[in-house]
């Protein structure tokens, strides 16, 4: 019989080979763009929703997709509730998220509630990641957490404040040598396939369980008002706007208004983004939410070369660019780890690599060419590419 999350990563890879097969890319929240970068399509109950060529949704639209997603995510709540219930002789040893929480935010609370409910009677761990850059992690790791168990008191002793745990094989390979057999990771319903392809592929190398489960958190609607559509993005958004009374929506009650007040000056402060700058700088600070500004410098080559060193945001693994796709990279870590990235979801960790500043990295230039000629000297970084050449041929054959 088939797990819940094999049927759920079946229903997406279906909607997802039906936009490959029209030539749509999608940007791991289930939005579909065509090759101009128009949003086009939606993924709703693992189906594609269309809004008609080139343009967006209307605000009606909008609306029903909101009102289906609810439905789809209470279903897939109850469905997995069910599962866990199934499988209460089967609990994990231990039960473990990893996330950037920066800021803290009323969805993350969701999303605790969620670790606590699928560890059952055993234990769980929350490893806030050790991320810290002026724009998309503005909190350093020790004030994070501290404002964490504040505002999750119930889960406050769960919240570790750990600086080993710097990548999602961090924590694995720190659990499995505490004594852990069996462990659950619970995600975001968008990060789901991410995690279960490199928790797994790296099973009985880095670590060796018995068993490794990764447990949807639940779907997230970036249009919605309530908890459900709330995120760190808009958090940070608002601090930059000035918009105290949203950013006061998206804390926890449990931050009374003066530390709440204190968390927003310090993001403004972290950020140094002037308000006149607002919009200049939105792309970098919430890019899913400035996704067409982010493309546009990504395409123009403004960002994330051939070589240079980013951090995926939701993992925490830190590699160079070895290849670029129309909206996605592939790099690979000084461990020979290979992964794929959006480029929503990756932060640059520096501009100055090799010696070669990144405004003399732009695309078809003399100076460009010579950076990547001395890159492709990189014996691991040879052999990856040359792998990756060998499979896409026998694809191809095939």
């Amino acid at each position: 019989m088939k797990s819940f999350s094999q049927f759920i990563a079946e229903v997406v890879t279906q909607a997802s080979d039906q936009a490959k097969q029209m030539g749509l890319k999608g940007d791991g929240h289930g939005d579909w763009y065509d090759r101009d970068g128009n949003l086009v399509a939606k993924t709703v109950n693992g189906k594609l929703k269309f809004f008609g060529k080139q343009r967006p949704p209307t605000p009606q639209e909008r609306a029903e997709i909101g009102v289906q997603q609810q439905q789809a995510a209470a279903e897939q709540e109850k469905a997995e509730r069910e599962e866990i219930r199934k499988k209460e002789g089967e609990a994990a040893d231990l039960t473990i998220a990893f996330g950037r929480f920066n800021p803290p935010t009323v969805g993350h609370e969701k999303l605790l509630n969620r670790v606590k409910q699928v560890a059952g009677k055993g234990d769980y761990i929350i490893y806030p990641s050790r991320s810290n850059d002026p724009k998309k992690n503005p909190l350093d790791p020790n004030t994070k957490i501290s404002y964490m168990q504040s505002m999750f008191p119930k889960h406050a002793e769960h919240i570790v404040n750990d600086p080993s745990a710097k990548t999602i094989f961090d924590v694995l390979k720190g659990a499995y040598g505490r004594g852990a057999k069996t462990v659950n990771i619970v995600v975001g319903a968008d990060r789901l396939k991410e995690f279960e392809n490199l928790a797994n592929k790296y099973n009985g190398d880095l670590y060796d369980f018995d068993r490794i489960r990764v447990i949807s958190a639940g779907e997230r609607d970036a249009e919605s008002e309530g908890v459900e559509g709330m995120s760190a993005s808009k958090l940070r958004a608002a601090a930059v706007k000035g918009d105290f009374d949203t950013f006061r929506k998206g804390v926890p009650k449990a931050l009374d208004d003066e530390n709440t007040q204190k968390l927003y000056a310090t993001l403004r402060k972290n950020m140094g983004v002037k308000e006149k700058e607002v919009q200049s700088e939105m792309w970098r600070i919430a890019p899913k939410f400035e996704w067409k500004t982010l493309r546009e410098n990504y395409i123009k080559g403004n960002l994330f070369q051939v070589g240079d060193l980013v951090e995926n945001d939701n993992t925490g693994l830190v590699g160079k660019i070895i290849r670029k796709g129309a909206n996605y990279i592939i790099a690979v870590t000084e461990d020979n780890i290979m992964f794929k990235s959006w480029i929503k979801d990756i932060t640059e960790k520096f501009t100055d690599v090799s010696g070669v500043p990144s405004d003399q990295r732009l695309v078809a230039t003399d100076e460009y060419r010579e950076y990547v000629q001395r890159l492709t000297s990189n014996a691991p970084i040879l052999n990856f590419i040359n792998k990756f050449r060998r499979k896409r041929a026998k694809r191809n054959v095939s």
